[in-house]
């Protein structure tokens, strides 16, 4: 288990290769430019501070199983969380297939939304899925390094998929600093392992 001071340590040394990146923008909106690096750009919201360690683009591999298949599938991923100075934060996942050399193969599903958490601590995710379901989640911080979230309302469109069910997720910050997650889905009445993954701050 790592402690505080180990894992600020660990923080500070990992941001000697990201400190100086961030998002790419055009820099011409009247407006503040989304920011996924805590050091540039706005301040981050005090309403924030229970998320601020999600704040980064996260790059790494998972694995995904599809409910009612024994198929096992190597992805890769990017996860930006990004603000603009305002109580909320951006989120967008991208995937990418692998093939059996380890190679990207082409695109695979998109996620964007928004993450909230008020006075109580209290996490609100929307997100949009790229095969058309559309998914509200609610959650609490378990600590100041991991989150849980459970889905309120999942709905998909007319062409929408349809096995996407009702399910949780969970995102902690590992003792190594790497974010990792996971996301379980209800099939056949019951909460089974549909996508996880481990990745590494390479912006932030």
């Amino acid at each position: 288990m790592t402690n505080g001071n180990e894992a600020v340590n660990l923080a500070a040394e990992q941001s000697k290769e990201t400190a100086d990146k961030n998002l790419p923008a055009f820099g011409d909106l009247p407006i503040p430019d989304d920011t996924a690096n805590l050091r540039q750009g706005p301040n981050l919201h005090d309403g924030l501070l229970a998320l601020l360690p999600l704040v980064g683009v996260w790059r790494g591999q998972g694995q995904a199983n599809p409910p009612g298949t024994e198929e096992d599938i190597t992805f890769g991923q990017q996860v930006v969380f990004s603000h603009d100075g305002e109580n909320r934060l951006a989120y967008e996942s991208r995937t990418w297939r692998m093939d059996d050399d380890g190679q990207p193969a082409g695109p695979a599903r998109r996620e964007t939304g928004w993450w909230t958490i008020d006075d109580d601590d209290n996490i609100e995710v929307i997100i949009a899925h790229s095969d058309g379901v559309a998914e509200i989640m609610y959650g609490k911080p378990m600590n100041e390094r991991a989150w849980e979230l459970q889905s309120n309302h999942v709905v998909a469109t007319q062409n929408g998929r349809t096995d996407v069910q009702a399910g949780k997720r969970l995102y902690g910050l590992m003792p190594n600093n790497n974010l990792g997650w996971v996301d379980e889905r209800v099939y056949d009445g019951e909460m089974a392992p549909w996508m996880s993954a481990e990745l590494r701050r390479v912006m932030g």
